[in-house]
């Protein structure tokens, strides 16, 4: 709780929880942007400028000739006509739209919230704002790294902006959680499994950035097995232990699939823990994070199988939200136990 003021407390929980839905489609959003390779046809950045879409024809003709500068045109999109053009800008323009949006409906609440509460307690929220601010800086360090030599985005830069929103969101939420969750559970586990549990789920989404980032999800779209084998035999078993090994599309959707399986079998782990000790209070938690690990396996197993088709690959994606949302709130009521 951050004031005993149940008037300011409400008005914290609604700011919060709108948030976390923004940042939500803002993420799914972002997803679409990649799946339509959409992230290049904006070449500038416009802090203010930029806010308005193109209002004209002239204005679009400008917009259309700058993206013509870049490779992903001169050697990938060369035929592509000036309708065609609007289709992956208006997915670029709405991701970007949605960061400005998302950094007014925070700071100007933050600014309210500040003369009603003391600073100090507004602490974290101000870190928040930062990351915010920073994410922002993190999304056109990514998109300048496709408009010089490439045709695609680093899948390092890529991964440190997704892994930066999900770091948002999941603020976001244990904020919206320490002011609507008070009761505490009698009994826990040790501190130790949640905390491992969370971070696994966030290398994955690491992971899941890099597949989607070098397209590995497009290639061998078979399942348990990848082609004939389970290990790809396109590759050699040494190149795992090298760093090259995150740049390597099969190596990348490997290690991805099989995190999947750790995430499952500690998961597992953790629920013999806590049904063996009979602590109650943290089966509704545990049985909502099991569900949606099931979830997010299907749908990654036919995202898949279907070649990350772009409506099940965007529905992955998703249920990521999702399940990093009940890793958090997993957390937090284990951390907040007696």
């Amino acid at each position: 709780m951050y004031t005993i003021n149940t008037k300011i407390n409400n008005q914290l929980s609604i700011w919060l929880i709108s948030m976390f839905c923004i940042i939500s489609i803002m993420i799914i959003v972002g997803g679409l942007t990649r799946l339509t390779d959409s992230g290049l046809s904006i070449t500038e950045w416009q802090l203010f400028s930029g806010f308005l879409p193109p209002l004209n024809h002239n204005d679009w003709i400008m917009y259309f000739n700058l993206y013509k500068e870049i490779p992903e045109f001169k050697l990938q999109n060369y035929n592509m006509n000036i309708q065609e053009f609007k289709v992956i800008f208006w997915w670029e323009w709405a991701h970007r739209f949605l960061g400005r949006l998302i950094g007014i409906s925070f700071l100007i609440p933050l600014i309210y919230f500040s003369f009603k509460i003391r600073f100090i307690k507004l602490l974290n929220f101000y870190i928040i704002f930062f990351l915010i601010c920073f994410q922002g800086f993190i999304g056109w360090y990514m998109v300048k790294s496709g408009l010089v030599n490439e045709v695609d985005v680093s899948h390092f830069r890529l991964s440190a902006h997704l892994s930066i929103a999900f770091l948002i969101l999941s603020l976001i939420l244990w904020n919206y959680l320490n002011i609507n969750i008070n009761n505490k559970a009698s009994k826990k586990i040790s501190i130790i499994f949640p905390l491992i549990f969370l971070i696994l789920v966030f290398v994955q989404i690491i992971m899941g950035a890099f597949v989607s980032g070098m397209d590995a999800g497009k290639i061998y779209n078979t399942w348990p097995l990848m082609g004939d084998t389970y290990f790809p035999n396109d590759n050699l078993f040494i190149n795992l232990f090298k760093l090259s090994a995150f740049s390597d599309p099969s190596l990348v959707q490997f290690l991805h699939r099989n995190l999947a399986y750790i995430i499952v079998i500690f998961y597992l782990f953790i629920f013999y823990k806590i049904y063996k000790n009979k602590i109650y209070d943290l089966y509704k938690s545990v049985n909502i994070l099991g569900f949606l690990i099931i979830l997010q396996i299907i749908l990654g197993i036919l995202t898949v199988l279907y070649g990350a088709h772009i409506y099940i690959a965007s529905m992955h994606q998703l249920s990521s939200i999702f399940l990093v949302s009940s890793s958090v709130y997993f957390f937090y009521t284990n951390t907040n136990s007696n």
